[in-house]
C-alpha cells in the first residue's frame, strides 16, 4: 500500500485548505508504532467563526439553492471518489488509529454504501396535503434545519462523519465537522474528494480541535441551528446542558455497555467463535462491542473454555498486515486506563483467564483478554472499559438473563443467542436497547435505525427516520374560497 501521508496538514473551510488562526498544530503519531505520522492543525473559536460563516453563506447561496435530484447526484459521486480513493483512505485511517487495515477495508465500504444509501432516499422527502374542511386548503414543507455542528471520535473517524454527513446533506444542511484532533486526517480528505466532486464551498467545513475548548465552542455558537454528536456518555451529557439554554436541536449516540446472551441450546459453534468477533473486532474500542457476554449456566464453564481458546488464537500485530485482526488501542494512556479497568476486576473478584496485560513490543497494543467469574454489578461490568476486555457472567434462566441485560445504564446493543426462534424475539422485546441481533454479530447497516436507549443517547442514525432529525416541517394554510374574510363580522 505505502501511502505517504502529507507532512502538514490544515483546516477545511470554505472549500478549501486554510491555516489555523491562532497557528496551533498538534503532532500526530502512530499509535502502533508511536513514530511521527503527520503534523496538523487544531482550530480555535476564530476558525469555528470563519466554519460557521462559510456554512451559512452555503445555505443562504448555492448550496441551499441546490435542488434534491442534484443533491443525489453529488453524494453519489463523492461515494464513488470514496470508493476510487479507498487504499489511500484505507491506510490513512489505520495508520492514525492504529486499526487493523482488514477492519479499515470494511469501514470504507460503508462509508460508500451510506452515501448510496442518503443519496437514494433523499428523493422520499415529502410534504402532504390535504383539505381541512370548507374552503381551506393546508400542506406542509420539508426544510433543512439549518447549519448543523456534527461531532465525531477517534475511534470511526471516516465512517462516523460519513454516518453524520450522509443524513445532513442529503436534507440539505450545511455542516461544520469537529473531528477528534487525534484523528482527523481521513475526514479531511473526504472533504477534499466532496470539493473535487461539486459540493459547493461551505456546505462542509472540518474544524479538528479539542472538545472541552474548540467542542463546547461550536456546540454554543449561535450560527449553530442543530448539534449531532457522538462519543462519552459525559460528554454527551455537557452538550445537552450547552444546548439547552438557546433551546438548539441535539441528537446524541453515546457509550454503550453491550450484553451478548448465549443460551444452553444456542448453536455454540457459531455463537462463540461470533462473540469473540463481537468485542475484539476494533479491539473493543466501538461503542456497541457486546463486552458482556452472559452465558446460561449449564455452559458455563464450556464456553469460557473455548472462547478463551478462540481469544489466544487472534493474530495481534501490525495494522497493515492484512492478516492482523486486533490492532492497536488509539494511545499508550488509553491502554494504561484498559489496564487499570482489568486490574480492578481482579480487585472485585474477576479471574483473569486470558490476557490481562499490555502486548509485547512498541505501541499501545493490549492482549485480547477475558474475565470470568463476573458479577454483573463489578465495575468492569458496569463500566465503558473500551478495549479489548470482555466480562463472561453466568446466568440461571430467561428472566434472569433479561435483568442482567437490563441492569446498566446502558442501552444501545444486544446479541442473542438460541436455537429457539420464539425466545429470540421474546427476549429481543424484553431487551432495552436500541438494536438486537437474534443468531448473528453484526450490527450496522444502512436503512436499519441505528441508536441507543437509556444514557445511550437518543435519535436514529443510517435511516429513513435519520432525515427527520436534519428538516423542519412548516405547515401552510391556504383558502380557496372567493368570498373575503370578515371574522368579526365588522
Amino acid at each position: 500500500m505505502a501511502v505517504a501521508t502529507r507532512g502538514r496538514y490544515g483546516l477545511f473551510i470554505g472549500g478549501e485548505t486554510v491555516e489555523p488562526a491562532a497557528g496551533e498544530v498538534r503532532e500526530l503519531v502512530e499509535p502502533a508504532s508511536g513514530e511521527p505520522l503527520a503534523q496538523a492543525a487544531l482550530a480555535g473559536e476564530a476558525d469555528v467563526d470563519r466554519a460557521v460563516e462559510a456554512a451559512r453563506a452555503a445555505l443562504d447561496g448555492p448550496w441551499g439553492r441546490t435542488p434534491p435530484n442534484e443533491r443525489s447526484r453529488l453524494l453519489h459521486a463523492l461515494a464513488d471518489a470514496i470508493q476510487e480513493n479507498r487504499k489511500e483512505l484505507a491506510e490513512l485511517e489505520s495508520r492514525n488509529v492504529g486499526k487493523a487495515i482488514s477492519s479499515v477495508k470494511a469501514e470504507v465500504a460503508g462509508a460508500v454504501e451510506n452515501f448510496r444509501f442518503f443519496a437514494s432516499v433523499l428523493g422520499s422527502v415529502a410534504g402532504r396535503s390535504n383539505p381541512i374542511g370548507g374552503s381551506l386548503l393546508t400542506y406542509s414543507l420539508k426544510e433543512p434545519v439549518g447549519v448543523c455542528a456534527q461531532i465525531v471520535p477517534w475511534n470511526y473517524p471516516l465512517l462516523m462523519a460519513v454516518w453524520k454527513l450522509s443524513p445532513a446533506l442529503a436534507a440539505g444542511c450545511s455542516v461544520v465537522l469537529k473531528p477528534d484532533p487525534q484523528t482527523p486526517l481521513s475526514v479531511l480528505r473526504l472533504a477534499e474528494l466532496a470539493t473535487e466532486v461539486g459540493f459547493p464551498a461551505g456546505s462542509i467545513n472540518i474544524v479538528p480541535g479539542d472538545g472541552p475548548t474548540t467542542g463546547a465552542y461550536l456546540v454554543k455558537h449561535p450560527g449553530v441551528d442543530k448539534v449531532a454528536f457522538t462519543g462519552s456518555t459525559k460528554t454527551g451529557g455537557e452538550i445537552m446542558r450547552l444546548c439547552s439554554d438557546p433551546i438548539k436541536r441535539v441528537t446524541l449516540e453515546l457509550g454503550g455497555k453491550s450484553p451478548n446472551l448465549v443460551f444452553a441450546d444456542a448453536n455454540l459453534d457459531d455463537a462463540i467463535p461470533s462473540s469473540v468477533w463481537s468485542i475484539y473486532y476494533s479491539a473493543g474500542q466501538s461503542c456497541e462491542a457486546r463486552s458482556r457476554v452472559l452465558v446460561e449456566r449449564p455452559l458455563y464453564d464450556e464456553f469460557v473454555s473455548r472462547f478463551a481458546d478462540y481469544a489466544k488464537q487472534l493474530k495481534v500485530g501490525d495494522p497493515l498486515d492484512p492478516e492482523t485482526q486486533v490492532g492497536s488501542l488509539i494511545s499508550t494512556a488509553h491502554r494504561d486506563r484498559v489496564h487499570g479497568f482489568v486490574e480492578r476486576g481482579r480487585e472485585e473478584g474477576a479471574q483473569v483467564v486470558t490476557g490481562g496485560g499490555p502486548a509485547n513490543g512498541k505501541g499501545a497494543f493490549y492482549e485480547p483478554t477475558v474475565l470470568a467469574q463476573v458479577d454483573n454489578a463489578m465495575t468492569v461490568a458496569q463500566e465503558e472499559i473500551f478495549g479489548p476486555v470482555v466480562t463472561i457472567i453466568p446466568f440461571e434462566d430467561e428472566r434472569d438473563a433479561v435483568r442482567i441485560a437490563n441492569d446498566v445504564r446502558y442501552g444501545l446493543f444486544a446479541t442473542v443467542w438460541t436455537g429457539d426462534p420464539a425466545r429470540g424475539h421474546r427476549v429481543a422485546r424484553a431487551i432495552k436497547a436500541g438494536m438486537v441481533g437474534i443468531n448473528m454479530p453484526f450490527t450496522a447497516f444502512p436503512g436499519i435505525p441505528f441508536g441507543g436507549y437509556k444514557q445511550s443517547g437518543f435519535g436514529r442514525e443510517l435511516s429513513v427516520e435519520t432525515l427527520d432529525l436534519y428538516l423542519e416541517t412548516k405547515g401552510v394554510l391556504f383558502s380557496t374560497s372567493p368570498k373575503p374574510f370578515n371574522p368579526f363580522g365588522l
